[in-house]
């Protein structure tokens, strides 16, 4: 599906991948509803955009909030012709051990709930259009276990098999369908999750490359234009994609001693 034209929601607006998507999206015609928690980045990434770009004050987790989206969205820009479901938070960097429940709660609520509940909402609207896309954003956590995210990766990996098990059953259908799996991206995450990260975290995080915003958020729109079911985004994410295919175990030791320094 050319995004020329066509209606896009992208949730997780507000900043970071979702800013950059909003404006690679409006940079190629698109029309873009923006949906995010906080009203102030939303009028952030409206004015960095430019182009049509509505905003929707909306949580994911937000059941009725969700189901009232689709015609809020209609209202504005016309009908939708795709959604990105890209708002995400990580977990606090702690072991399950020392995860509370409600803290594993929220972050498979707003990872994976909030994504089927976008599904749900939008995919009547979507199965009416004359083509139509629907892009979910995993992790490579979904399938290289990163310690002190073991919760992140279980969420990431729910949407990984929720969005390949969505793409069989819409295959004869106009609605494309969309895995994306980013390794380390340079965003805020972390920030936006309100989750403390460990002391040394960001001297840690400087020894990993990670990929540009701008790059991914064009990567994910490729996809979207192409039809492609599955994308890995970074060399990190590509390789371990690879490394866990052929010897998992030997995937999980080298993440793990990547990431060892972080766990005290």
């Amino acid at each position: 599906m050319k995004v020329n034209g066509k209606v896009v929601v992208v949730t997780g607006a507000g900043s970071g991948m979702g800013r950059q998507l909003t404006i690679e999206l409006v940079g190629k015609g698109a029309k873009v509803a923006a949906v995010d928690f906080r009203a102030e980045t939303l009028e952030e990434t409206k004015k960095l955009a430019g182009g049509t770009v509505e905003t929707f004050v909306l949580d994911v987790t937000d059941a009725a909030g969700v189901a009232a989206l689709p015609a809020l969205v209609e209202a504005k820009l016309g009908p939708v012709d795709g959604i990105i479901n890209n708002a995400g938070i990580i977990q606090p960097f702690v072991m399950i051990k020392d995860l509370t429940l409600e803290q594993a709660a929220k972050v498979m609520n707003v990872n994976f709930t909030g994504p089927l509940m976008m599904v749900k909402a939008f995919l009547p609207g979507l199965l009416a259009r004359p083509e139509a896309h629907i892009l979910n954003v995993s992790s490579m956590g979904a399938y290289a276990p990163v310690p002190g995210q073991s919760v992140y990766g279980a969420s990431k990996a729910a949407v990984k098999l929720f969005t390949e098990g969505l793409r069989s059953e819409l295959m004869d259908t106009k609605v494309g369908v969309t895995v994306v799996f980013p390794g380390a991206i340079n965003t805020n995450i972390s920030v936006n999750s309100g989750m403390a990260m460990p002391a040394n975290a960001d001297e840690q995080a400087a020894k990993f490359k990670t990929t540009e915003a701008p790059v991914a958020a064009a990567a994910m729109i490729d996809a979207i234009e192409n039809n492609k079911p599955r994308i890995t985004i970074g060399s990190d994410a590509t390789m371990m994609d690879r490394l866990s295919r052929l010897n998992p175990v030997m995937a999980a030791n080298v993440i793990y001693k990547q990431m060892k320094s972080l766990l005290g």
